[in-house]
């Protein structure tokens, strides 16, 4: 059954979350979704990526403008909150700067990093030095994961499934990698409840693709449902004092 967890978000700063709409997860998912994806009737219409070189801004600008803009002084209640309860060895897709890596709990004995941008990961490199959880940087594509099946005890996305060219695909590929009733910690951004706000989405779509790759009206609970996990725990709510076009938040845990 599912657990509709009251959240709040307010430590987030609204003008923050009109950036996060620009730069979540857009550091360099431009690959083609992975081999291992197959379509099946009902589902979510997978969205694949077309390979383009990246240039300046996306190989450098945009992992440092979404390092700021989701630091840890605007971000760190909600991340602490979804970390809680990790343990064993941890796979995060979308691990960007390493921004997570001082939330894991004790119990979590190592992390497994899927990130696109080399930027980021180096930008990371200071908190994975202080931290005592060791990371392994396990690729760059969360659609085609390199890693054996039942392999790990929990896994965790923060605002990542909006710029993953094929969601649905990494959904499979997280659920592959977990052991059976392991969990999948997230936060994303998404899809609002409200007509007159998914219609700001879709129209602001065309030019947050071009500067983020990030789609604003993401359907989370869609792409979820889609997916070999069941969701145990969910929350959505308006950021309060958010943009809403940019602030509509879903966050919970789905099970393998």
């Amino acid at each position: 059954m599912i657990t509709d967890v009251l959240v709040d978000h307010s430590a987030l700063v609204p003008v923050v979350l009109g950036i996060v709409a620009l730069t979540c997860a857009g550091a360099g998912y431009a690959a083609v979704r992975g081999p291992r994806h197959r379509a099946s009737a009902g589902s979510v219409p997978a969205r694949r990526g077309h390979p383009r070189p990246m240039g300046f801004y996306g190989r450098h600008l945009r992992p440092r403008l979404h390092t700021w803009a989701l630091n840890d002084r605007i971000t760190g209640e909600v991340r602490e909150r979804v970390c809680s309860g990790l343990a064993g060895d941890v796979l995060e897709i979308g691990y960007g700067s390493g921004l997570n890596q001082p939330h894991l709990p004790p119990a979590v004995t190592g992390v497994w990093a899927v990130e696109p941008s080399a930027t980021a990961l180096a930008l990371s490199q200071d908190r994975r030095d202080a931290s005592p959880v060791p990371v392994v940087v396990a690729g760059g594509d969360a659609q085609s994961l390199d890693l054996p099946d039942d392999r790990f005890d929990a896994a965790l996305c923060t605002w990542v499934l909006c710029g993953i060219p094929d969601a649905r695909a990494a959904l499979e590929e997280v659920a592959r990698v977990l052991k059976p009733g392991a969990s999948l910690h997230f936060v994303e951004h998404g899809l609002a409840p409200d007509p007159d706000v998914v219609r700001w989405q879709r129209r602001g779509n065309p030019l947050n693709k071009v500067v983020s790759r990030c789609l604003l009206d993401n359907d989370v609970d869609a792409l979820l449902a889609a997916s070999p996990l069941t969701v145990t725990a969910r929350s959505a709510s308006y950021e309060k004092a958010a943009p809403k076009v940019a602030g509509y938040m879903y966050e919970g845990r789905a099970t393998a």
